[in-house]
């Protein structure tokens, strides 16, 4: 596995809940914040740490030793003044890597004047996740977290069917993690370890790219 980092993201709307979850299960230490405590609370009992705060409080953001971790994610949703607002108190504190999610041509525009490190657009990923569906006979769905880690969504190998999740081990056999199951229109995160492989069952994985492509080889 890759070193073990310190990151924290601001924002827990979908964007920032799902990279947070995805750095989390990978073994980083990651502390959430949003100014939701709703929000802040569906994390209370994974993340490394949890905190309702409003990230355009200068004091508030110094207060949490920010300055220390690896990096800090802006996921703030469409408020862009706050994201623009955040993302430069963290240039000002001298963050060495910030990432910030841009929503449009103009926001990235001022992230990119105000010393964003990283600028994303997860829309702008469709193009490649589909170029993955298109070389990978049975992959569904890609998410690329890093070079070497991604999510995927691959349709259950026939002769997975009728076997539970804790015979085909997938953890011991390939170092891969099961984070659900999609069927019947449904989503079943984290499912129990006796549930039973159906046909049409799309398992959601999490893995090094390289050890997902030897599931992949063996199983399939």
């Amino acid at each position: 596995m890759a070193t073990q980092k310190q990151l924290a993201v601001i924002g827990l709307g979908q964007f920032g809940s799902g990279v947070s979850k995805s750095l989390l299960e990978l073994g980083h230490d990651v502390l959430v914040i949003d100014r939701k405590e709703r929000l802040v609370n569906d994390f209370s009992t994974i993340a490394t740490h949890a905190v309702v705060a409003d990230a355009t409080d200068e004091g508030i953001l110094k207060s949490l030793g920010l300055t220390n971790f690896d990096y800090v994610i802006v996921a703030i949703g469409e408020d862009i003044q706050a994201s623009i607002l955040t993302t430069l108190i963290l240039k000002d504190l001298n963050i060495k890597n910030v990432w910030v999610k841009s929503i449009n041509d103009y926001h990235t525009k001022i992230l990119d004047k105000i010393g964003a490190d990283l600028i994303i657009h997860p829309e702008k990923d469709i193009a490649k996740r589909f170029a993955q569906q298109v070389i990978n006979g049975h992959l569904l769905d890609y998410i690329e977290l890093s070079d070497e880690y991604s999510i995927v969504e691959i349709k259950a190998p026939d002769k997975m069917v009728g076997r539970s999740i804790t015979t085909i081990d997938l953890r011991g056999k390939y170092g891969i993690s099961l984070l659900g199951i999609k069927y019947d229109g449904q989503i079943d995160i984290n499912p129990s370890p006796d549930y039973q492989l159906s046909e049409g069952n799309i398992l959601i994985i999490i893995g090094s790219n390289k050890d997902i492509a030897r599931f992949k080889k063996v199983e399939m």
